[in-house]
């Protein structure tokens, strides 16, 4: 009989971190489950998908021995359910013969286990580079943040379905695009000794912005031909890679647009989400129309029924009318942290430039679309 005692609090967190990548619905009925490693005073938690594996080291306090402890999986879910609605402080765990039980105060859950054996760890790559990436877990955080969304979901371009991560010896650069939109930001960094450019899964850009803390602590990427591995506090994340050719982005960034507009965000923001009440789920175009002194922004629909915001605003350009979808606008304006923020344009046909006038670093470019 293995037998372990931990905190409930401590236990949850933990499970909390490694098992966000657990699906739903598993092609093995292992991959549902967390596999637990009693070692010296830890506790380690693995959870894994087949191409994402997450572990997590909870300590036991420096008097906790797990020596002659065996490892074993059992439902990850069930087990975090048992945990947030279980009493007391202290969670008591046994487990042997394919059953594990778990006692928190008066309250007693029995689960079964699959052998630790069968958990398909994911196999790390031999040719990982000594030299790391190493920058801020905020620093990151926001990074992703503000990247994030215009990646694209079910682009049968497998590539856009991702993040494209570019590393130099003193820049990260974190580039997304689904076609219709892209997103660039940049930092300076500790980087590698030679560039190198990766494009990071979907589910593993979700799961890094979930985990990743907004403290100053480090965190540390390693590369290797076709995987990532991510590690920062206790936990160590190990990704593959998408194979692909990401676009030249550089090409797609507009420069020299004569017209430009600096104005609050938030202003901008509430009239899109207003106008945006009138749009069709299947049709989300805007109509904006530009001239000195005032922003009309303006929707309609197949009912009839009509939108119209009207901003003042310091411009002084050519008067420009220009559509698009609405929700690329209402992404970026969410995302951005900054009061203000700047529209380049050159004419109705041409994509816009969004930046934010204290930050250099982050670019937005969304594509016209006819309405």
């Amino acid at each position: 009989m293995n037998r372990l005692s931990m905190s409930r609090e401590s236990l949850l967190k933990g499970l909390g971190g490694v098992a966000g990548i657990v699906e739903r619905r598993q092609t093995l009925p292992v991959l549902a489950n967390v596999l637990m490693q009693p070692k010296g005073n830890e506790l380690g938690l693995t959870t894994s998908d087949m191409e994402i594996q997450i572990r997590l080291r909870c300590g036991l306090g420096d008097d906790a021995s797990t020596d002659g402890l065996q490892a074993t999986t059992v439902n990850a879910r069930k087990l975090m359910d048992i945990l947030r609605a279980a009493p007391g402080e202290q969670a008591a765990m046994e487990w042997a013969d394919g059953k594990f039980q778990v006692k928190c105060g008066k309250s007693r859950f029995s689960l079964q286990t699959l052998p630790a054996e069968d958990f398909p760890l994911v196999k790390e790559a031999a040719d990982y580079s000594d030299h790391a990436l190493r920058l801020e877990q905020g620093q990151l955080k926001r990074m992703l943040g503000l990247v994030h969304f215009a990646m694209a979901q079910h682009d049968i371009r497998y590539y856009l379905n991702g993040l494209l991560l570019v590393a130099e010896a003193s820049q990260l650069t974190l580039v997304a695009t689904d076609g219709h939109r892209l997103a660039l930001v940049a930092a300076a960094c500790a980087g590698p000794e030679s560039k190198r450019e990766v494009i990071l899964p979907r589910k593993t850009v979700m799961e890094l912005s979930r985990l990743l803390g907004d403290s100053a602590e480090p965190v540390e990427l390693r590369f290797a031909s076709n995987q990532v591995r991510v590690s920062f506090g206790d936990m160590e994340l190990v990704s593959k890679l998408v194979e692909g050719k990401f676009p030249e982005y550089q090409r797609v960034l507009p420069k020299g647009h004569r017209n430009h507009l600096q104005m609050p965000r938030t202003a901008l923001l509430g009239a899109l989400q207003r106008v945006a009440i009138l749009t069709s789920d299947k049709f989300k175009g805007v109509r904006l129309q530009l001239e000195p002194g005032v922003l009309r922004i303006s929707s309609s629909n197949a009912e009839q029924e009509e939108a119209l915001e009207e901003l003042d605003v310091d411009y002084s350009g050519d008067a420009i009318e220009i559509g698009f979808n609405v929700a690329y606008l209402i992404d970026v304006l969410s995302n951005l942290g900054s009061d203000n923020v700047r529209l380049e344009l050159q004419d109705g046909n041409s994509s816009v430039l969004i930046t934010m006038p204290d930050d250099a670093s982050f670019k937005y470019v969304v594509m016209p679309m006819r309405i």
